[in-house]
């Protein structure tokens, strides 16, 4: 049973044979599937040694880099899509991999857990940090070192230069749209620069 519904919007937004760029690739599962389904040419970028050898042994071509250090060794346009899936909330300087997504890529497109979820605010209330699904890491153990809400990163788009060319707020695999930014648990978005 899949588990990351954000991949299923991913591949719909996608056209056949665009070229991809998935940074934080992880496994390599979102670009094998690309690969796949719509036969796109394209690269992951994964930092953990174990993850690079899993996207490697899909047929993945990955790249073993930090995102922190930016995408130099990209040139402008290279890309179609960039992707970024639950990856933004570990970035130290999201804004600054926003603004490389757009210089590398027509498109972006980011999913991330919805830190203004119902259930992460009544946590909050009662004096915890969340663990849900979508935040499945104790306070002391979390590769997340920055949480934003659906709101927040609408914010961030302005902010960088880019103009949204779709929403889509999830819970459980389905599209919120009453109040998505307090019943919804993960963000997906699609964007591109502003002109």
């Amino acid at each position: 049973m899949r588990t990351r519904f954000d991949f299923d919007l991913i591949t719909s937004w996608i056209p056949e044979g665009a070229r991809v760029l998935d940074l934080g690739c992880g496994d390599g599962e979102l670009l094998a599937e690309l690969v796949a389904q719509r036969r796109v040419r394209g690269y992951g970028v994964e930092i953990d040694p174990d993850r690079v050898l899993a996207a490697t042994a899909r047929g993945v071509n990955v790249i073993q880099m930090d995102l922190e250090s930016g995408l130099e060794m990209f040139e402008e346009d290279a890309f179609d899509f960039v992707v970024l899936s639950q990856t933004l909330q570990a970035m130290r300087r999201s804004d600054q991999i926003l603004a490389e997504m757009l210089r590398v890529g027509r498109e972006g497109i980011v999913t991330f857990p919805n830190f203004g979820y119902w259930r992460h605010r009544v946590a909050i209330a009662l004096g915890r940090m969340p663990v849900s699904k979508s935040l499945p890491y104790q306070w002391y153990d979390t590769p997340n070192i920055h949480l934003c809400t659906v709101k927040d990163f609408e914010e961030l788009c302005r902010t960088v230069g880019a103009e949204i060319l779709d929403e889509r707020v999830l819970h459980g695999g389905k599209v919120v749209s009453a109040l998505p930014n307090l019943l919804g648990s993960l963000g997906v978005f699609r964007f591109r620069r502003r002109d």
